[in-house]
């Protein structure tokens, strides 16, 4: 199957139909004040009506509340809401219950002890991402890659994105490291901190598709 692309922390028109037309499969708009790829819930809302129909709306938070799920579930109305927060195993099935929308939660990984603990979750998908750096104030990779020797026969029961570090230059090697069933990319498609690249965006994107019809070629070959 080809390889699913998300490309997460979309802010802007711009981004977002850079990602639509060079056909990503899920956006991600994340709502975490401590981010410059926070966007408001209206705004959010306003970008997830753009992207419906064409793409997977997927509602990034950090360890939020009630109020701030209800809102995403009333008015983004997303495919997914991505728990990048402490959430406990408890929380990730509530907020599973009660906003009857699938979730997909984030683990930091460093070594291979790190992988062991998806075990204990609910989650309709997992995403591995770098474990943040001991100072960092705000979740994820922070654009640094982990050890990909450690997903060596790593097969959850759910599909899950491999994120941390990627890039249009090193997304294949990542690929062929890992055999991961999706690719999630934020930094790494951007000019600046917030501010995503279509050039980057549309190269990522061609970099993961080449991928695919490499390895299809080469599983018709053998």
């Amino acid at each position: 199957m080809p390889t699913e692309i998300k490309i997460c922390g979309l802010s802007g028109e711009e981004g977002i139909d850079a990602a639509l037309e060079a056909g990503a499969d899920f956006v991600g708009l994340l709502m975490f004040p401590a981010s410059p790829r926070n966007v408001p819930i209206q705004r959010a809302a306003a970008l997830a009506k753009r992207a419906r129909g064409k793409a997977r709306i997927v509602a990034v938070t950090v360890d939020a509340d009630d109020t701030l799920i209800e809102a995403i579930a009333e008015k983004l109305r997303p495919d997914l809401i991505q728990l990048h927060g402490g959430e406990t195993p408890a929380r990730v099935s509530a907020i599973r219950a009660a906003s009857g929308i699938s979730v997909m939660k984030v683990f930091g990984v460093a070594t291979l002890n790190d992988l062991s603990a998806y075990a204990d979750y609910s989650a309709d998908r997992l995403l591995l991402d770098a474990k943040p750096p001991k100072d960092a104030t705000r979740p994820g990779g922070h654009g640094v890659a982990f050890d990909w020797t450690v997903l060596t026969g790593f097969s959850p029961s759910v599909p899950w994105f491999l994120s941390g570090g990627l890039d249009p230059n090193n997304v294949a090697v990542a690929l062929r490291a890992t055999h991961a069933p999706g690719v999630d990319v934020s930094s790494g498609v951007e000019h600046a901190p917030g501010q995503k690249d279509p050039g980057k965006i549309r190269a990522f994107v061609r970099a993961v598709r080449d991928y695919d019809m490499a390895t299809l070629a080469k599983e018709r070959a053998a």
